[in-house]
């Protein structure tokens, strides 16, 4: 047996230690669990939104949102339109820096962004909400829901441009839906679960061999993107060190440097940060 097999069967035992402890709220568990997933969402959401006859018919996962050239682009954990083409951005954050007020504004302008045409009228925006769980209590004022609205403050009334922000308190607990329904997202163990979706779906992606696998191929997946990361990053500290060396013994520009090593156009802007 070689070196790569044997370090493959180590992976291989530290994904299913890995995979006992996960639970909802952690990233990698989350993506799966709600991936193609309608019925899941749609409880969650349901539940959070207040509303029992939502209907979800679409849903996706780490989708992109990018249509400006330029701007910073954003990948929501999931992403549901309702039958009255409702949107909503469902965002899983552990940790508190990850659920910044500034966050919550961007990924709710991005909404408006990518479902607004050429040639649409402003009033055809959807309704959008974009919707924090977070692991902890984020305002930590005790409450299940924080409810972000735009106010007109001279008037003191609501200014109902359609746009909803909610952030939800991944630490409270009681018998209402809500309380449950946190409870489950923080829960590793299915036959402990309040929701049957949720115990189903957990219970497949732990216990079921097909679940597994696809849960070890995510695993896998990770890592391959860090080691391409790795690489990545090699590769621009290395371009970094040449045309550092070319600009300092040939005295070439930036610029003239890196026509010297053929860097592409599109390349060169985050190398140029980088050199000032």
């Amino acid at each position: 047996m070689g070196e790569k097999d044997i370090v493959k069967i180590r992976e291989r035992q530290e994904d299913l230690a890995r995979l006992r402890g996960l639970r909802p709220i952690d990233d990698d568990f989350m993506r799966c669990i709600f991936r193609d997933n309608i019925p899941l969402a749609q409880l969650v959401l349901r539940i959070i939104i207040g509303k029992e006859d939502l209907i979800i018919t679409r849903l996706e996962t780490q989708k992109d949102l990018k249509r400006l050239v330029g701007a910073r682009s954003i990948c929501v954990d999931a992403l549901g339109t309702d039958n009255e083409n409702k949107k909503y951005d469902m965002e899983i954050q552990r940790a508190d820096s990850g659920a910044g007020v500034h966050r919550a504004r961007y990924h709710s302008s991005c909404m408006d962004v990518e479902n607004l045409d050429a040639g649409q009228d402003f009033d055809e925006l959807p309704e959008t909400y974009t919707i924090l769980i977070t692991e902890k209590d984020y305002y930590k004022e005790g409450l299940p829901l924080y409810r972000i609205e735009r106010v007109n403050l001279s008037t003191n009334k609501l200014f109902n441009d359609g746009e909803h922000i909610i952030y939800v308190n991944g630490e409270y607990r009681d018998d209402s839906d809500l309380g449950k329904l946190m409870h489950d997202f923080s829960c590793w163990n299915p036959d402990d679960m309040h929701y049957e979706l949720f115990r189903e779906t957990t219970r497949y992606y732990k216990e079921n061999p097909k679940g597994v696998e696809t849960m070890c191929r995510a695993f896998e997946e990770v890592r391959e993107q860090g080691r391409e990361q790795g690489r990545e990053q090699g590769r621009e500290q290395t371009q970094l060190e040449v045309i550092r060396n070319l600009m300092n013994n040939l005295k070439l520009s930036a610029q003239q440097a890196m026509d010297a090593m053929g860097i592409p156009a599109k390349d060169r802007d985050i190398l140029l940060m980088k050199l000032s």
